[in-house]
């Protein structure tokens, strides 16, 4: 599939691994973080559109599918020496194309909202960004018939299921995907996954998401608990503005730098109250 803008030279097509150096060289043009290593990830999951202009990248966005009804989407780059040209909505167009009727979560930057309400979208919540050098921190205290240890093979299918309780849309994809990079920590109540932390590489150091739990203070005790094995190292973490948790991130050396709106189209995810997504796994996969 190829669409071109006679006027400004700009070709639009499905985005291939072969693409990923020159999508990795815009994000890094426009300051964001990610490794090649991340783009990877990200495109194995989920289908990506570019723009191009004379054989140069200047446009990318990504989406990805869960399960039949839900979708997200993010990574919607245009070069600041093309903004302007309408770049931006043609690979949304491309992207909402490819999903069709699903409900889609994206997080949005303040420059991006009036764009995405144009086409749908509308604010549901926000996600604040913590970084910063992780702080040695004392062991959270839990309750009795508690603990949190690594992840085990048979955790998987369990931790699945609590992931799309506490989304309200499927996990199955994303998290396959994450358990083959990342390290997993579970909080296990009277022998049972009763929540669950991921610490992967990304960026600059680490991220820390998802983190599922049945509370805010279990919440914390699973990002507190990586303090033990990252402390003094540089790490990210996305949490739900919903979730309580600014002032506890303050205290291990998250910092609060940014804020997103998360935005809806076609409906929205319906999570289950009994046990909560705090941090998502990050701001493009929800």
């Amino acid at each position: 599939m190829t669409m071109q803008t006679i006027a400004s030279r700009i070709t639009y097509r499905r985005m291939g691994e072969d693409d990923l150096r020159a999508a990795h060289a815009l994000s890094q043009a426009v300051g964001w973080p990610h490794r090649l290593e991340d783009w990877q990830f990200v495109l194995r999951l989920g289908v990506g559109f570019l723009a191009e202009q004379d054989g140069e990248v200047v446009g990318t966005g990504l989406c990805w599918k869960h399960g039949e009804r839900h979708a997200s989407l993010g990574l919607i780059i245009v070069s600041p020496q093309h903004q302007g040209k309408g770049i931006g909505r043609e690979v949304m167009a491309l992207i909402l194309a490819e999903l069709g009727e699903r409900r889609t979560l994206l997080n949005a930057t303040p420059a991006g909202q009036p764009l995405y309400a144009r086409l749908g979208f509308a604010p549901i919540g926000s996600v604040h960004q913590h970084q910063g050098t992780m702080l040695a921190a004392a062991p959270a205290p839990l309750a009795a018939g508690e603990r949190i240890r690594p992840l085990q093979a048979d955790d998987t299918a369990a931790l699945i299921k609590l992931a799309g309780r506490a989304a309200g849309m499927p996990r199955a994809s994303a998290l396959a995907q994450l358990f083959t990079i990342a390290d997993c920590n579970v909080l296990e109540r009277d022998g049972e996954p009763a929540g669950f932390s991921i610490m992967r590489r990304f960026g600059r150091g680490h991220a820390i998401g998802p983190v599922v739990a049945p509370d805010s203070e279990r919440a914390m005790a699973l990002i507190a608990d990586w303090t033990g094995t990252h402390a003094g190292s540089f790490v990210r973490i996305d949490v739900t503005a919903t979730g309580g948790l600014e002032n506890s991130l303050e205290q291990i050396g998250l910092a609060k730098v940014d804020t997103v709106t998360v935005m809806a189209r076609n409906g929205q995810p319906a999570p289950e109250e009994a046990v909560r997504q705090f941090a998502i796994i990050n701001q493009a996969l929800c």
